[in-house]
């Protein structure tokens, strides 16, 4: 539909490279201020361009993204689950973040980044190493830590909205969770060095992020271990847990005037059995 408009160009590769270098490619031969990034099952509302572009009109923003919602949200229990959970990660998680100067990650669903910082970054971008290997995933979080070590703050537009098809079994969610706790714990090794140029909330946001998973998961076995020794209930780690899960839910609920998030709940089940120990696999197979 596009391929006889001249405004357009296709670049076709001779084969797969993947998206890291196929997007170099891109960026080396356009031409415009911004770049956008858009994943190929991603929809974007039609006034995306204008808000993101909006928010760089300040040549202090390096990159902005938009809030995800899942294009596929009422296909599953997981396809809901997972919209909520990405509406907990936009307006919890990136909101707070770019409160204070500095979202940590620009998903790549929905991107824009300035094209001149880009340009100076590549080379560092196409060239990351972990272990001596070259890196071959966790693109989007890689590119938002190279902005932010250029000084430039990365932004979080809440109303600019893009719809993403999500993992609707468990097996493909579970792949994709695998990628996305190895790039945070291999990038934010990176980060670290960076922190001490970022507001204090960085810091503690990203260590909260790190330990909170782990202190969760001592908590889970700690309980199992009392309950294979003692044959006793550990019920302060089940109430605790149930009440931070409660109280989460139910500021989430309030917020989005969404009853809906009350049954975000269920996700604790997912957290603490599949994905706490999924962490720990990433951890030990980070290269």
């Amino acid at each position: 539909a596009f391929a006889g408009d001249s405004r357009f160009n296709f670049i076709l590769l001779d084969k797969n490279v993947g998206k890291r270098k196929a997007q170099i490619v891109a960026i080396r031969r356009s031409s415009g201020d911004l770049v956008l990034n858009v994943d190929s099952d991603t929809t974007l509302a039609s006034d995306v361009v204008a808000k993101l572009a909006r928010k760089m009109q300040d040549p202090a923003v390096g990159a902005a993204m938009g809030q995800l919602v899942a294009s596929n949200r009422s296909d599953t229990w997981l396809t809901r689950l997972i919209d909520m959970e990405y509406w907990l990660a936009c307006n919890e998680e990136r909101a707070a973040q770019a409160r204070f100067g500095a979202v940590m990650c620009c998903c790549g669903p929905c991107a824009m980044y300035r094209r001149s910082a880009l340009l100076l970054l590549l080379d560092q971008y196409e060239t990351q190493l972990f272990r001596g290997k070259p890196s071959d995933f966790g693109e989007d979080r890689h590119l938002t830590i190279l902005m932010l070590k250029a000084g430039l703050r990365t932004e979080y537009i809440p109303d600019a909205i893009a719809a993403t098809v999500v993992p609707d079994r468990l097996g493909p969610y579970l792949r994709q969770q695998l990628r996305w706790a190895r790039s945070t714990f291999r990038d934010t090794l990176l980060a670290l060095h960076l922190l001490p140029s970022l507001d204090r909330y960085l810091t503690l946001d990203v260590v909260g992020q790190n330990l909170g998973p782990l202190l969760l998961a001592l908590s889970v076995l700690a309980g199992l271990a009392q309950l294979a020794l003692t044959a006793t209930v550990p019920w302060s780690a089940v109430l605790m847990i149930a009440s931070m899960t409660i109280i989460r839910c139910s500021v989430a609920a309030f917020r989005a005037r969404q009853l809906r998030f009350l049954g975000f709940s269920l996700h604790t089940f997912i957290n603490v059995f599949l994905l706490l120990p999924l962490k720990a696999y990433a951890l030990c197979t980070l290269s």
